[in-house]
Order: C-alpha cells, then sequence, then structure tokens
C-alpha cells in the first residue's frame, strides 16, 4: 500500500501544511547534530528527512508501515513493518533511534519504547518528538494519546536511564498563526456543544476530523497567505520544556547496567 495522504502526513509541497512543515524539518535538523554511526529511523512518512539523517550516518535505516518512494543509497534502506515489535532487529544494534511525530499513534507504547531500548547499543540514545498535549487545540482522532512533559518522561523512565526534556518553541510569526488557528478551530468546534469530540470513538471521527482540518489549513492560507508562507524553520527553536512548547523534543539515553562476574 502507498502512502496515505492525509493531513497527519505533513506534505512539503503543500504549502498549507508549512506551519506543521517547518516544526518536523527542526527535528530532523537538530537531531543530524547529534546523531552518527548506525541510525534507525521509526517513521519514514513522506522521507523529507532521510538525506538529512542520512549523510551523518554509517548506516541508516528508516522504517514505515506504508511503501515510500525515497531515493536509496549505499547507507540507506528501508524496511516496510508495522511496530512494535521490531521484527528480525537484533539486540543492541543502533547507535541511534530517532522517531518524529509517532509515538502518539501507537497503541502499545510501553513495549514501543523497550523495542527501541533493546535495539540500541549500550550509551545508544532515542531521539523522539511528539506533539505537546497541553497546546493541543482540539482532539485529534488520529492519535491514540498525547503526553504531556511528565507523562513521556515517566514513559521513558520505565527503560531509559537519562532523560533530556527539550521543548520545540515558536518566535513571534508562528505564535501569530497558532493564535489564528485557534481562532479558526473555536469557530468550529463551538457546534460541538456536548462534547462529542471527546466521547465518539476514534474510528468515526478519523475522517470527519481530517477533512475538517485540511479545509482549515487552506482557509487559514487563504486568509493570511503571507503569515503561512513566510514560516520558516528558523523561527522554530529548541529550549527547555514548559507547557507553551509545540511538540516534545526529548533525548534518552541508554546505560546498561556492568555485569558482575
Amino acid at each position: 500500500m502507498s502512502i496515505i495522504q492525509t493531513a497527519e502526513r505533513v506534505c512539503h509541497k503543500e504549502l498549507s501544511d508549512n506551519f506543521v512543515f517547518q516544526r518536523s524539518l527542526l527535528a530532523y535538523v537538530e537531531a543530524a547534530k547529534i546523531v552518527s554511526g548506525t541510525v534507525l529511523e521509526i517513521g519514514t512518512g513522506s522521507g523529507y528527512g532521510v538525506e538529512i539523517i542520512a549523510s551523518n550516518t554509517d548506516k541508516f535505516i528508516t522504517i514505515d508501515k506504508y511503501e515510500t518512494n525515497i531515493l536509496l543509497n549505499d547507507n540507506v534502506e528501508f524496511i516496510k513493518m508495522n511496530v512494535p515489535p521490531l521484527i528480525d532487529i537484533p539486540d543492541s544494534s543502533f547507535d541511534f533511534v530517532i522517531t518524529f511525530q509517532v509515538i502518539e499513534h501507537i497503541k502499545k507504547d510501553e513495549e514501543f519504547v523497550k523495542e527501541i531500548y533493546r535495539v540500541l547499543k549500550n550509551k545508544g540514545k532515542l531521539i523522539v518528538t511528539t506533539p505537546n498535549k497541553k497546546m493541543s487545540l482540539t482532539r485529534n482522532p488520529w492519535h491514540i494519546r498525547e503526553y504531556t512533559i511528565n507523562e513521556l518522561d515517566t514513559l521513558l523512565r520505565k527503560d531509559f536511564q537519562s532523560v533530556k526534556k527539550l521543548g520545540v518553541f515558536g518566535k513571534k510569526i508562528v505564535n501569530e498563526y497558532y493564535y489564528q488557528n485557534k481562532k479558526s478551530v473555536e469557530k468550529i468546534t463551538r457546534f460541538d456543544l456536548f462534547n462529542f469530540q471527546y466521547i465518539l470513538p476514534r474510528q468515526l471521527l478519523k475522517i470527519p476530523y481530517d477533512i475538517a482540518n485540511r479545509m482549515n489549513r487552506k482557509k487559514l492560507l487563504k486568509d493570511h497567505t503571507s503569515l503561512v508562507s513566510e514560516i520558516s524553520m528558523s523561527d522554530y527553536y529548541l529550549d527547555n520544556t514548559t507547557d507553551e512548547c509545540f511538540d516534545l523534543f526529548y533525548v534518552a539515553e541508554k546505560i546498561s547496567s556492568p555485569i558482575n562476574l
């Protein structure tokens, strides 16, 4: 099956996605400053981050549940796989694992984290991003759950011995877009008097949400063209987490205990 182009799959060719795309791009650029050696990516998506990461690695393996059209070369391999588990991937295989905007879609998130820990070498690191629950404007039925700062920290520390907590923040132009988006979303959700978005099963809400989300982004582009189009990656930055960050950007390190003989 080829990639499904929902609003969850950010497209760099779709200008109305620019607010989200530039934010997502920052994760790859910041990760590229850290990674080296053998790297595993969980969640290829449309593949716009592959080149950014691969150039800093000896071997880069990227996996996704959908087929992809990314350009492969000598140090890049694509594997189609549903996770967890990480099938046929040996223990202690990778120096780094990166997974951006994926964990919120994983039902068995504890198993997901344990599998990542398993395939990392000693002193290997996981770099993970996910939306900050405190900044979500409405329920996203494509997400099984979202995490607060402490919830993601607690989850990762069940396996990892060290967790560095950073957040993705926006400068003035980004915060103005967020404000306009918030006003637009509130115009839509004001009709949900009984909070059905939080009551109905996720599966019933996915397609209506996706249609409304796409329409809302396109309307924001039409009404605020320069605001949407002028947002660049440099309008985002990493800092210590607060409830006002858009995404959580955590770096967790595996530190295996020495075996006593």
